[in-house]
């Protein structure tokens, strides 16, 4: 009988835990270190005053990706979460005085009498987008979301080559849904959601109205107990599988043998292995934890400095005494005029009228508020440290908080909302990049962009040594939780490929 192989994930992050629970199920004996005290990454908790918010990821969809990292285990996902299905999914707001409220849900009755109130030309067409969306969706499912490039004959190849221009991934996501639909309320509501990457729809290719269509087909849902629910759950099922994880260790290198991965370097002393699988922000990791240039391959510094990277999140965490009930859990409201808002937002200028999300957590959840009281979660989207043309001191973070406020008091329930204000946190791209080492302050990793996007995006395993692999937001299939998961999975594969276990 052969020995087992051991394997160190570094970040206990939603990929990291994805990955490591896949291969200490398979056979494999894995430890995780990580910097942090908890597990989770971005996915983390912040709790004050007796309010608890979810820290970065706050809204699910996918959820048979959720659930598949129990069941590949042979666990029922009831014993470890309870996911709750919202209707409506969100409202999104419009105008100047906010005047314009439409609900968002996928029961497909509301959704068609919501979109025929507006426009019935317009509701036929949709109809139409969300049917040729949806037969690129799985075709990218296919043949590239759920696959990873070892090699580069993996993508040239003549069949994935004719798959790939069916996904028609030239246009803009923008420009495709208004092919389609004319109002521009609806392409705003159906647009937007290429944020949730860290890129504009402006810019996003058309395959990532994806997102809008999973959300209206499989809905969206909520967590009890919040996102952190499901870190605590991965952290818990890694452990009874025999797994082990160091918190407050930080890898502080990739250690080499030639052109073999040998373990990390921790402050204090080295850790050995037969493999690596790191979990830390792909650009931090390969410019600060690979100190040989010649393991870096093509990504030395100047290649990692030069790559095109999300947008980040301002967030501010408010406590507010009394209930909030002319909302739902999820709340979208758009600048007034969206399109300059999103070229500042990439552009790096200071936002004059910014869009934002508000969550509402305890609505569905009063466990994450104290009694009579409601937590209340407003994120910006904002530019990151390397494109932003201002510094985020408290001058501008106030400046950002009085104009989201003023805008919040023209929404019916929250016209005295700063009165109602108890406790405050506020979570800027500085705070991304120091705790999280996302590459400046980005809260998606790498743009999705087309030239950053399958083969062309970091891939699972490392060309330039053996035994070393990467997972996360900035690798492929790219961000978001539920891609994030996949992407535990894909690096998991790759190394059972290489120690064969499975």
């Amino acid at each position: 009988m052969r020995s087992k192989k051991k394997g160190i994930v570094i970040g206990a992050g939603t990929a990291g835990l994805a990955s490591a629970i896949r291969l200490q199920n398979a056979g494999f004996e894995m430890e995780i270190f990580e910097k942090e005290s908890g597990p989770g990454g971005k996915m983390t908790q912040i709790k004050k005053d007796g309010f608890t918010f979810d820290l970065g990821p706050a809204i699910v969809m996918m959820p048979e990706e959720y659930l598949d990292i129990f069941k590949s285990c042979g666990r029922n996902p009831k014993d470890y979460i309870e996911m709750v299905k919202l209707d409506p999914m969100y409202n999104v707001f419009f105008g100047e005085n906010l005047e314009r409220k439409y609900e968002v849900s996928n029961d497909i009755v509301k959704l068609t009498s919501m979109l025929g109130n507006i426009s019935t030309d317009d509701t036929e067409g949709f109809f139409r987008f969300l049917s040729d969306i949806y037969t690129r969706f799985r075709i990218a499912e296919k043949h590239f979301i759920r696959k990873s490039f070892r090699k580069p004959s993996d993508f040239f190849n003549p069949k994935t080559l004719v798959q790939g221009l069916k996904l028609k991934t030239f246009d803009s996501a923008s420009n495709m849904l208004s092919k389609y639909v004319k109002n521009k309320d609806i392409q705003s509501m159906f647009s937007f959601q290429t944020l949730y990457i860290g890129v504009s729809p402006k810019k996003g290719p058309s395959l990532y109205n994806i997102i809008p269509m999973i959300e209206l087909l499989y809905g969206i849902w909520f967590i009890k107990g919040g996102m952190y629910s499901m870190a605590k759950a991965m952290e818990k099922l890694f452990l009874e599988l025999g797994g082990k994880i160091h918190y407050g260790e930080e890898a502080e290198e990739i250690l080499f043998e030639g052109e073999s991965c040998r373990g990390i370097a921790l402050k204090d002393r080295d850790v050995s292995s037969d493999f690596v699988l790191c979990n830390d922000d792909f650009p931090y990791a390969v410019k600060n934890l690979i100190k040989d240039p010649e393991r870096k391959g093509k990504y030395q510094d100047e290649k990692i400095d030069a790559m095109d990277y999300s947008c980040s999140c301002l967030i501010f965490y408010f406590g507010l005494q009394g209930e909030v009930s002319e909302l739902e859990v999820h709340n979208f409201i758009i600048s007034r005029d969206i399109d300059k808002n999103l070229d500042q937002i990439f552009e790096g200028e200071k936002l004059e009228d910014p869009s934002f999300y508000l969550f509402f957590p305890s609505k569905i959840d009063p466990s994450l508020a104290p009694k009579g009281h409601t937590g209340m979660y407003a994120l910006v989207p904002v530019s990151d440290l390397g494109s932003a043309k201002y510094e985020y001191s408290a001058k501008t973070i106030e400046e950002y908080r009085s104009a989201i406020i003023n805008r919040m008091k023209k929404i019916p329930g929250l016209d005295n909302v700063e009165e109602r204000i108890v406790s405050e946190t506020v979570i800027q791209p500085q705070d991304f990049k120091e705790k999280f080492h996302s590459y400046n302050g980005t809260c998606f990793g790498l743009q999705p962009t087309l030239t950053q996007s399958n083969y062309f995006r970091p891939q699972p395993k490392w060309k330039e040594a053996e035994g070393l692999y990467f997972c996360g937001s900035s690798t492929h299939p790219g961000a978001g939780v539920p891609i994030v998961l996949e992407s535990g999975r894909l690096a998991s594969e790759e190394v059972i490929k290489d120690y064969g276990y499975e």
